[in-house]
């Protein structure tokens, strides 16, 4: 799974910044933003706008220290350290890529909730990848409703980015693509470090 993860990641973040550099893909961009704006839906409006706070940073962060906790009270140290590892690196990494591509964000008046930073990456979709691709590894050999309840979380929060008008496909597809495979190098890096342990005995 998570070679599967880091294969796709790589795929969509290849993509997206390859397609900042092709205008036929960049036209493709606003028009799938416009398309979507002029048929939104109204009961569809409050979930998306929902997601919207739901997904941001606020919410990531008091997600994932109560998700620590949980660890922390099963003892679980080392999943403690590697969740906050991938959940902190990859909002930097997210961050970083946004200033230094600066790519601005489909019109305002296709906006329907406030934004700030930069278009390229989305910050709610790396934030979304990243959480369900953690939850998917931990918890894929025991729950596939929380496997199936992440994916759908993430696919959901990418998709109202882009029908609230403030991102892009390619930025959205460039968030998941930060959170797989961040959080893909970072679980291939701890079970390596666990094998090592268990061959030694330390």
């Amino acid at each position: 799974m998570p070679y599967l993860m880091l294969c796709i990641g790589c795929v969509f973040f290849i993509f997206s910044v390859s397609a900042l550099n092709f205008m036929h893909t960049q036209i493709l961009d606003h028009q799938i933003v416009n398309v979507l704006s002029v048929h939104r839906i109204e009961w569809l409006n409050p979930i998306a706008k929902s997601l919207s706070y739901l997904g941001g940073m606020p919410f990531v962060l008091i997600f994932t220290t109560l998700w620590c906790v949980y660890w922390l009270r099963l003892r679980q140290y080392a999943t403690t350290f590697m969740i906050i590892l991938a959940v902190s690196g990859s909002i930097v990494l997210g961050w970083l890529l946004k200033w230094y591509i600066d790519r601005p964000r489909p019109a305002v008046f296709y906006h329907m909730v406030n934004s700030y930073g930069a278009s390229f990456p989305s910050a709610h979709s790396v934030y979304a990848a990243t959480l369900a691709s953690l939850a998917i590894l931990l918890y894929q050999q025991y729950s596939r409703s929380i496997c199936l309840m992440s994916f759908i979380w993430f696919i959901s929060m990418g998709i109202s980015r882009v029908y609230l008008g403030v991102h892009y496909p390619t930025d959205v597809l460039a968030g998941w693509g930060i959170g797989f495979v961040w959080v893909a190098l970072i679980w291939l890096g701890f079970t390596r470090i666990h094998q090592c342990k268990k061959q030694f005995h330390f």
